[in-house]
């Protein structure tokens, strides 16, 4: 199904309604979604898949999202909260944001966006975000891929270290969801 999502080719946006923009892309991800947070330890080399419920509200401006995800990370770790507060800059193929995580510094990016082709509206589409970036406490480039079809939404979450010779990108993280509402 992960494969099927994120490869998904459908026709065109009609003419009436014109092309579907980065912008009413990530605003269709706004509303209450729940269902699995899957990550890769890349020492014990394993997949672990946690439940998640994930709330995305629009900040009213129609460029700002807040992203609340909850999920209990085991008796070690215990709760976890991450809230997100994105915005699209003035170009439209931007978006810096700032991530909060107890016990964590403060995480600021800046991510380019595009639209792969395919995409019929707001409930279909596949939205791709690049940085460059820190990840498992290395230089990375990190590649989000979000695809949306109907009620469900998938986020494959990819890295490619830059410390070291190879160009590798290695899967690190997907999340799942179901649409609740808004």
């Amino acid at each position: 199904m992960l494969a099927a999502l994120l490869l998904t080719v459908a026709a065109p946006v009609s003419a009436a309604t014109g092309p579907l923009t980065v912008a009413a892309a990530r605003m269709a991800q706004v509303g209450r979604w729940q269902g699995k947070l899957e990550y890769r330890d890349y020492q014990a080399d394993r997949w672990f898949g946690l439940p998640v419920t994930v709330e995305v509200r629009d900040g009213g401006d129609g460029v700002a999202l807040l992203r609340v995800a909850d999920f209990d990370d085991g008796p070690k770790v215990g709760a976890v909260r991450i809230t997100t507060a994105s915005m699209l800059l003035a170009d439209g193929a931007r978006e810096s944001s700032v991530s909060l995580r107890k016990g964590r510094d403060v995480e600021l990016s800046t991510a380019r966006l595009s639209l792969r082709e395919g995409a019929t509206g707001p409930a279909n589409w596949t939205l791709v975000s690049e940085e460059t970036g820190r990840d498992d406490d290395r230089p990375a480039r990190i590649r989000v891929t979000t695809a949306r079809a109907g009620d469900q939404m998938v986020a494959l979450k990819e890295v490619d270290f830059t410390d070291d010779a190879a160009e590798a990108w290695l899967v690190r993280n997907r999340t799942t969801l179901r649409r609740l509402g808004d």
